[in-house]
């Protein structure tokens, strides 16, 4: 059986790839050219089982070309397109020109649910982004040496609750909190842009004593949306986020168990513990 890969950027297309050649699926990679790796290329050459076919973003026409003359029913999403790539770089085909008219709204939910409408229409099914890698879901509870603190746990509760009420309106799933107060919204600019850009505030306002009333550190709140289509957008976090969050003076993440990859467990843990940081599922 052949399964469809729609890669952008990251380590997550690889790791989904692995996944797939492990259940002894030859893979049919669609690669993004603004987005893919381009060690896709040397991945396909060392496997048979992998065909690699790139792509630009918009050319929707010739993602079903290629998937039905490889003969792919079932396609998977994996890898994040940058949503400021999606609505400024694109450069779409009839086809996909045509479904953006159609649309009511500019956000990504409805731009990709569309386009899984069209490729469902074609007979190719998109199935969840998380298929294959049920074992990289967070498990709930604390996920490192420190538990998050009293003050933590505090700002975890007010930050879902901004966190979701975002992420109902498709802008973004993530929120820097300090003293229950809100930092940071993650908008089109990404995850790790937001927790830098609250962390540089956060530096400014302690510069100019205007931080007093917060505390020293920062939270970041990673939710799933309250509808999330597991088929594209998933929350992911990795080896980079830690890295982020110990750059900008971030103490504790909280993700939602069950909803949010999390690759490299062993060296986030291992990353979140040297620096100090509380990585909490609920």
């Amino acid at each position: 059986m052949k399964l469809g890969l729609i890669a952008g950027n990251g380590r997550f297309p690889f790791l989904l790839l692995d996944a797939a050649r492990a259940h002894g699926l030859d893979v049919v990679v669609a690669a993004i050219k603004e987005e893919t790796d381009p060690e896709m290329n040397a991945r396909a050459a060392a496997d048979p089982g992998i065909r690699v076919h790139w792509l630009s973003l918009g050319e929707l026409s010739k993602l079903i070309d290629t998937f039905k003359s490889e003969g792919v029913t079932r396609a998977i999403m994996a890898g994040q397109v940058k949503h400021k790539q999606i609505f400024s770089s694109i450069r779409p085909d009839w086809r996909l020109g045509k479904l953006l008219l159609s649309l009511g709204t500019r956000n990504t939910d409805g731009l990709l649910g569309a386009v899984a409408r069209v490729l469902g229409d074609e007979g190719i099914e998109l199935i969840s982004s998380t298929t294959y890698l049920e074992p990289l879901l967070a498990r709930a509870g604390a996920l490192t040496a420190r538990a998050p603190s009293e003050q933590e746990l505090k700002d975890i509760a007010y930050g879902r609750q901004v966190a979701l009420a975002v992420a109902a309106h498709d802008i973004g799933q993530t929120v820097v909190v300090a003293a229950q107060a809100c930092v940071a919204v993650e908008a089109m600019e990404g995850t790790d842009a937001a927790i830098e850009r609250a962390g540089a505030l956060f530096r400014a306002m302690e510069d100019d004593g205007e931080a007093s009333t917060l505390s020293r550190s920062l939270t970041v709140v990673k939710v799933a949306k309250p509808n999330q289509d597991m088929r594209f957008d998933v929350p992911v976090v990795g080896a980079r986020t830690i890295e982020t969050m110990r750059t900008a003076g971030a103490t504790c993440l909280s993700v939602e168990a069950g909803r949010t990859l999390i690759f490299d467990l062993e060296a986030v843990r291992a990353m979140a513990d040297a620096g100090g940081i509380a990585i909490f599922a609920e």
